[in-house]
């Protein structure tokens, strides 16, 4: 047998009329495990080769025929395995001249977001159900112009301590906005984004982590002025 071969056997039956010429093996042989009382058509593939080979053993005079019925192509079935993507996480923190009430208040507006972080275009909040909101993305990222965009929903809060959030539909993200007091009149704002790594970027994947924490912290840098800005035209008591 050519190495490789894989040998098969299925009753005669079901083999259908197959024309064999008479090539004398033993019924008997131990290396085929045939005995006169069976009739079985065997046959083998062979991987190397793309015939395939009959052996059909006859009832009457206990031997086997063999013969070399027409080549027939192997059928190679592909499989496939999903991808993958890469998933990356994002965090940075600024310290925020405002209490932490403050903070909170003006992160929760999320329809303002796009004041302070450049890269958002829009964010709205669906008027039926203020848990969601559909936010777009639109940006020039390490030299590709981008745009995303993603239906979220923010997970039930802390308030003054944490807003946290997850994608629906569109690009895959979650995250989370954290509240840390300082003083009575400062507090720390921490800020974590995870996000699977979008097919057009996927070639500029291991710079796109350190270019989105830097777009995160001028944002960041952006929501200390706003917060402080906005406390102060809060009426002081």
């Amino acid at each position: 047998m050519a190495a490789g071969a894989a040998f098969c056997h299925r009753p005669a039956a079901a083999a259908g009329r197959a024309n064999v010429d008479g090539a004398g093996i033993t019924p008997t042989s131990p290396s085929l495990g045939l005995r006169p009382s069976q009739s079985r058509v065997f046959f083998f593939i062979s991987s190397s080769s793309s015939s395939r080979w009959w052996m059909r053993k006859k009832r009457g005079d206990g031997r086997v025929s063999v013969s070399k019925a027409r080549a027939m192509p192997m059928v190679r079935r592909a499989v496939f395995s999903p991808v993958a993507m890469e998933w990356q996480e994002c965090s940075t923190e600024i310290e925020v001249d405002v209490p932490c009430s403050v903070a909170y208040q003006c992160y929760s507006e999320r329809e303002t977001i796009p004041q302070w972080m450049p890269f958002i275009s829009s964010v709205k909040v669906l008027e039926d159900k203020p848990d969601l909101s559909r936010w777009s993305l639109k940006y020039e990222i390490l030299g590709r112009d981008v745009e995303f965009s993603w239906l979220a929903r923010n997970m039930t809060p802390t308030k003054n301590q944490k807003i946290h959030w997850r994608s629906l539909e569109g690009l895959p993200n979650r995250g989370a906005v954290r509240f840390f007091p300082k003083s009575s009149s400062s507090c720390r704002v921490q800020l974590t984004v995870a996000y699977e790594v979008p097919e057009i970027l996927a070639p500029v994947a291991s710079a796109l982590k350190p270019f989105l924490e830097g777009l995160l912290m001028n944002g960041l840098e952006r929501f200390a002025a706003y917060a402080k800005e906005r406390h102060s035209k809060i009426p002081q008591p």
